[in-house]
């Protein structure tokens, strides 16, 4: 069994946040039931390239965008812009636990598919609106997405090298405040479920990426709130730790310039590295001796650390630190990561059989719980395949009624 077997999800979100939050309720055992427009689909289905090639080495019509964000779920096709297919929705809503939409504030009510309407319906639903900026609040008719909430969320302003050091507002490399808002989404849903097991009410959540990532600042809002002091970028450095951060190395064998991460969490491992770069001294420094000391003096120590880094090669210091138990790291490109032993073993990758292309490599669930594991199936690879076994599986409509349906293009 999985953890969340008989939860069944209703999904009327697409692209990123909702749908990260959908595949994790979907790993964890719940049926998703995806509502996508007819004839497109989810946005994410044409964000390409790079597309996933057919047998014959062609590009079919699915992104990679798409198919690494819904793994696990159902598609069915109904046209919520038409009566007859909130109708559907509604309908489908009696049968379902769970509700996450994504769309701007208001949408919903003008289909008839907000809260007060499902609510009527089925009073145990969980209705999730993850929106950019939420319910309330002066600008909760913006629409929200990734980058501009990085920017507005203060993320950029703390992302990137130092502006002394000609830096400036950058951002992350993948769309964190989407993913995070899906993750807390995620959280927020299995509350609400435990909350209705017990109690028989459902409740409406009101996520929003920007609240997310303000939450997200972690340490350097706390850092902000505490002090009044207003952090800046710090490149690959730590804002409350030394040496925390990328270090130049000597060059590997074809000349060009190696690094490593050197991420030294407290002063006992700090006396470790010392040792091991052959530099005992700098352990017993009254300016460096704490982490307290060695912040307020980072502009003495790093660049004397910077010399001695680059004496050995990546593999030698690698090996050293690990051995005394000095965190460190490499920095891996995309392909090293999956090359790598541990991620293999850990099966981050799956593989599965497309009807398209045949087998297909995609990153799995990190999850691994031990009694309940994670499902690992497909992402629906054909825009409203299970629309037919949904509507018939859920709500009892025989093959008559479903024609009409088409014939209507409302599914």
């Amino acid at each position: 069994m999985n953890a969340l077997d008989g939860i069944r999800v209703l999904d009327l979100s697409r692209v990123l946040a909702g749908p990260w939050c959908t595949q994790t309720l979907a790993d964890l055992g719940a049926d998703v039931i995806k509502i996508e427009r007819p004839g497109t689909g989810d946005d994410t289905r044409t964000w390409g390239p790079p597309f996933l090639k057919d047998r014959a080495g062609q590009d079919t019509h699915e992104a990679a965008y798409y198919l690494g964000t819904n793994r696990n779920k159902r598609s069915v096709t109904c046209d919520i812009a038409q009566a007859e297919g909130q109708a559907l929705v509604r309908e489908l809503a009696k049968h379902c636990h769970v509700f996450v939409e994504n769309f701007k504030v208001g949408d919903m009510a003008r289909y008839g598919l907000d809260y007060a309407a499902l609510k009527a319906v089925n009073p145990r639903i969980v209705y999730c609106s993850v929106t950019g900026f939420g319910q309330t609040g002066p600008y909760r008719e913006r629409a929200g997405y990734d980058y501009a909430i990085q920017g507005m969320g203060g993320l950029m302003s703390i992302t990137g090298e130092r502006d002394d050091l000609g830096g400036g507002p950058q951002k992350v490399g993948v769309a964190v405040a989407d993913l995070f808002t899906g993750m807390y989404s995620c959280v927020g849903i299995l509350a609400a479920l435990r909350h209705a097991e017990r109690t028989g009410e459902g409740q409406h959540l009101d996520m929003a990426l920007l609240d997310t990532q303000v939450a997200m600042l972690a340490n350097l809002g706390a850092n902000y709130l505490v002090s009044g002091k207003v952090p800046g970028r710090a490149g690959n450095a730590h804002q409350n730790i030394v040496p925390y951060q990328v270090f130049e190395v000597a060059p590997a064998d074809d000349g060009h310039k190696d690094h490593i991460i050197l991420a030294v969490g407290n002063d006992g491992q700090y006396g470790k590295f010392c040792q091991v770069a052959g530099r005992p001294e700098l352990a017993t420094d009254t300016r460096f001796a704490r982490n307290r000391d060695r912040v307020h003096n980072r502009a003495v120590l790093v660049p004397i650390l910077e010399e001695v880094m680059k004496t050995r090669r990546k593999a030698d210091w690698l090996a050293a630190l690990e051995a005394a138990k000095v965190p460190c790291g490499a920095i891996n490109s995309i392909g090293e990561v999956f090359a790598d032993p541990q991620v293999r073993e850990r099966g981050m990758v799956h593989q599965w059989e497309h009807p398209l292309a045949g087998p297909l490599n995609l990153v799995g669930s990190p999850l691994k719980l031990g009694a309940t594991p994670v499902r690992t199936d497909l992402p629906p690879p054909l825009l409203g395949q299970h629309t037919e076994q949904v509507l018939g599986e859920v709500l009892g409509l025989d093959a008559q009624r479903i024609r009409a349906l088409r014939a209507k293009e409302v599914i």
